[in-house]
Parts: structure tokens; C-alpha cells; sequence
């Protein structure tokens, strides 16, 4: 179950998009959150290729959290792709990483994706938790994945018109 966000326990983050001089906040919370970073000059160059897809959370004028996705056009059908995905230790459990994911998807719906797709460690359980949580099935395995040889576990959410 889906616990409604409380703002008297915790207060309400402004999500607004990225700008470039946000980097070094987002790269920090990229450092503490993974083992394997994006470089800095990865999430500068995400401004280029998902300017509409790309946000922060700011909580008491901090950078709290931020999320980058992109979009995917099979011909087909146009699909989500959340790329990287981030909430600084100091912010967690206080439901912003939700509302981050719950921005790009609205983002994703306004572009007319009809899914959204992740990838995610196969040892990253909590994180899978949370996906599932608000949506997310699993789909398929990547076999060695991960820079050190770890599998991904290819997680979608299908969006309801």
C-alpha cells in the first residue's frame, strides 16, 4: 500500500527541472548513492538529450534528489526510460524519491509514452521494493550488466489512459 506523502511530517520538496548549475549537487548524491557514478560531464550532457526529462528535488533551497530519464520512439510505440535515479542519504524515507519518480512519469504520459522502463541490480532489493511498490513488474535479467560483471533486473510500468 501506497502511503499518502504527509507534509507535517516532512516538508515538501519543490520538484522543478535541472539546470546545469545544479550538477555538482547531483553529482554528490550520485557518489553516495551508487559504486559505479555517471561523471559529471555525463549529467551535463543530459541536458542535451532529455531537457524535458530531467529533475531535482530541492528541499530547504538543497538539492535533494534528482531523476533523469529519456524518451525511447520504437516506431511503434514511445517509451519511458528512467536512466538515473538518486536521493541524497540526509533525504531518504521522507517520500521524495516517489515524487521524483511520479514527475517523470507525468512527464513521460504529457510526451505520450505508454510505458516506463528501468534497470536495476539484482542485489538492489530495497530499490526493487520500492518499484514495485508503485507499480513497476519485473520483465527480464541483463546478464552482467553491471561493470562488475552484476545482472540487471529490467523492471516496466504501463500506463493506464
Amino acid at each position: 500500500m501506497i502511503r499518502p506523502y504527509d507534509p507535517a511530517m516532512y516538508p515538501l520538496p519543490q520538484i522543478r527541472r535541472a539546470v546545469p548549475s545544479d550538477v555538482t549537487a547531483i553529482v554528490a548524491i550520485e557518489k553516495e548513492s551508487f559504486i559505479d557514478p555517471w561523471e559529471p560531464a555525463v549529467f551535463l550532457e543530459a541536458f542535451t538529450f532529455f531537457p524535458s526529462t530531467y529533475f531535482v528535488a530541492v528541499c530547504d533551497g538543497a538539492i535533494a534528489g534528482f531523476i533523469v530519464g529519456g524518451l525511447e520512439n520504437t516506431g511503434e510505440n514511445i517509451y519511458g526510460h528512467l536512466c538515473n535515479f538518486g536521493v541524497s542519504a540526509s533525504y531518504r524515507r521522507m517520500g521524495i524519491g516517489r515524487l521524483l519518480l511520479w514527475r517523470l512519469e507525468h512527464q513521460f504520459m504529457v510526451e505520450l509514452a505508454t510505458a516506463v522502463q528501468l534497470e536495476v541490480r539484482v542485489s538492489n532489493t530495497n530499490a526493487q521494493k520500492f518499484y514495485r511498490r508503485l507499480g513497476y513488474r519485473d520483465v527480464f535479467r541483463i546478464d552482467d550488466y553491471y561493470f562488475n560483471g552484476e545482472d540487471a533486473l529490467v523492471m516496466m510500468k504501463e500506463f493506464r489512459f
